[in-house]
């Protein structure tokens, strides 16, 4: 991307604000899963939470310019599907063209601000299924924080279930980030063992009026084959903490693409943002576990 197109993308969203569901509905589109069956998405929805830090940077994310650069290299890179984010990152892609023949999936919730008093009590503030039906998204996601000391679960469970429903009406798959989480030290904490992880897969399972349409999201854990055994349902792993050894992240991304049920990766700041600040060879690395390529 040069100044050029950063220049023309500012002066649509001044002028020509209509041009933005023109640059959606125009994408070329593609089916959400290809032949081999496996998905590589960039996720790019945790600015919306305030969630700007990689490792010792606090504020890698928030230049949205960077960010854009980094999100477009990754989409040009071979065996790099699709895309995860809220409107304002979708649409910046859509208008520079980056959206062409990519997966574009929608996130939905993204009120439960890091660090806040109110973190637990996550409204949907970004995608609907409506908008995104409108828009011509191919997917959506949620995050689904179960924290059974928190009274605010319920409304989270209840939100979720109906959008799970209308999705499944709508026929756009839904992606389910659940985590069993719990307060600590005034911060929301996700339990990243093998016993949490399954209790949450069979709550998510459980949410909507239909599962056809749903689809999981989960993290890497010790016996990831206990965990898979858990659920029928299509699912993605999640990227994993980018303050881990990438070696080690990457043998643990082949072992568990591996098990049956896994069909793919959704990864953001580990590979937007990698130690060696080389995107395009992590993405690469990435790509190739994922596509077998």
């Amino acid at each position: 991307m040069a100044a050029d197109d950063f220049a023309r993308l500012r002066a649509a969203r001044q002028r020509d604000p209509a041009s933005i569901a023109t640059a959606l509905q125009a994408r070329t589109r593609r089916p959400l899963v290809s032949d081999d069956g496996r998905l590589f998405i960039v996720a790019a929805d945790h600015p919306a939470r305030g969630a700007l830090g990689v490792r010792a940077n606090p504020l890698a994310m928030a230049n949205r310019y960077d960010l854009l650069q980094r999100l477009a290299l990754a989409l040009s890179r071979p065996g790099v599907d699709g895309v995860l984010g809220t409107p304002d990152v979708i649409e910046d892609l859509a208008l520079l063209g980056a959206l062409d023949g990519k997966i574009a999936v929608g996130s939905m919730n993204r009120g439960g601000l890091r660090g806040a008093a109110f973190e637990m009590d996550d409204r949907f503030t970004g995608y609907d299924v409506d908008s995104m039906m409108s828009s011509g998204l191919d997917a959506a996601k949620l995050l689904v924080r179960v924290n059974l000391q928190d009274h605010a679960t319920a409304g989270i469970l209840e939100n979720t279930a109906n959008a799970v429903t209308q999705s499944a009406r709508a026929g756009l798959p839904i992606m389910l980030e659940p985590f069993m989480s719990e307060w600590v030290g005034g911060r929301i904490a996700n339990d990243l063992s093998t016993d949490a992880v399954i209790t949450s897969v069979a709550i998510a399972s459980g949410l909507g009026a239909s599962s056809a349409y749903t689809w999981l999201k989960l993290p890497v854990v010790a016996e990831m084959e206990r965990v898979m055994e858990a659920t029928t349902l299509p699912t993605l792993l999640l990227g994993g903490d980018s303050d881990a050894d990438p070696d080690e992240t990457y043998a643990s991304w082949a072992s568990a693409l591996a098990l049956p049920g896994v069909h793919g990766l959704v990864v953001g700041r580990t590979l937007l943002y990698p130690h060696d600040d080389d995107v395009e060879q992590a993405v690469d690395i990435a790509a190739a576990l994922v596509h077998g390529r």
